[in-house]
């Protein structure tokens, strides 16, 4: 029986069924892939994930988005995050790698996921290790944007907005026709207080000190495969390509 909040898909469009029908039928030729993405902000692996998803049929989970939907949906995951987070306390490995394991199960986690932004730490290395050990499955490949943090800085402090439509310029790649200026409304631009030398800095520190352990780790089971992330994205699309052919 149909649970209450399952698609009627009677009412899908025809022409809506027989495209993912066509989809799930090339995916199903695809290569289980299991895979991590590993990368400061500003390296690139936004850019990349979505066409790695889409290439090999993969689900992207992101453990930060999808801890807010199990607690927005009232999962028993869900609740009990919801408890440790009322309570200021972090949530536990257990739980993400719980909410992970929960993720699997859906029909479009069948070819393998793409994980961002965990793990952040050996312990939960380990204990994502040991839950794929038990569905009989394990990582593949951990993917390391590699890139310098002197790079990253020019890539974010140049970067401008304009708020209302998203539009996004950066001062030495992609200028306005005039400074500060939005092309198309000629309203002005703003920089996000995330992109400022002091805070990159800060995140960047936090980042190298929590994950180039995560990165060893990876290293030493022979995973970990270094990018060159300050090459444009297209060269680094080839370059991810290379890697998950090989």
């Amino acid at each position: 029986m149909a649970s209450s909040n399952s698609v009627n898909l009677e009412d899908v469009q025809s022409v809506d069924l027989m495209t993912e029908l066509l989809r799930r039928m090339k995916c199903s030729s695809k290569p289980d892939k299991h895979l991590i993405l590993i990368g400061p902000p500003g390296s690139g692996k936004g850019t990349q994930s979505p066409i790695i998803k889409d290439e090999y049929c993969l689900c992207h989970l992101a453990t930060g988005d999808m801890l807010r939907a199990a607690v927005a949906a009232k999962t028993p995951l869900g609740v009990k995050a919801k408890e440790a987070m009322e309570k200021g306390a972090l949530v536990s490995d257990d739980l993400v790698v719980g909410i992970i394991d929960e993720a699997l199960k859906k029909p479009s986690c069948q070819k393998g996921f793409i994980l961002d932004g965990f793990p952040r730490t050996v312990a939960q290395a380990e204990k994502l290790d040991e839950m794929l050990s038990k569905r009989g499955t394990k990582i593949d490949k951990v993917l390391n944007f590699a890139i310098d943090d002197s790079i990253l800085e020019e890539r974010i402090t140049g970067r401008w907005i304009h708020p209302s439509s998203g539009r996004t310029y950066h001062t030495k790649f992609a200028p306005p026709k005039n400074p500060g200026i939005d092309d198309v409304t000629g309203e002005p631009l703003i920089q996000r207080k995330d992109d400022t030398a002091a805070v990159l800095k800060s995140r960047l520190d936090s980042f190298h000190k929590q994950t180039e352990p995560v990165i060893d780790y990876y290293t030493k089971h022979g995973l970990v495969a270094n990018l060159h992330a300050e090459k444009p994205p297209k060269e680094v699309t080839v370059e991810v390509e290379k890697v998950l052919s090989s």
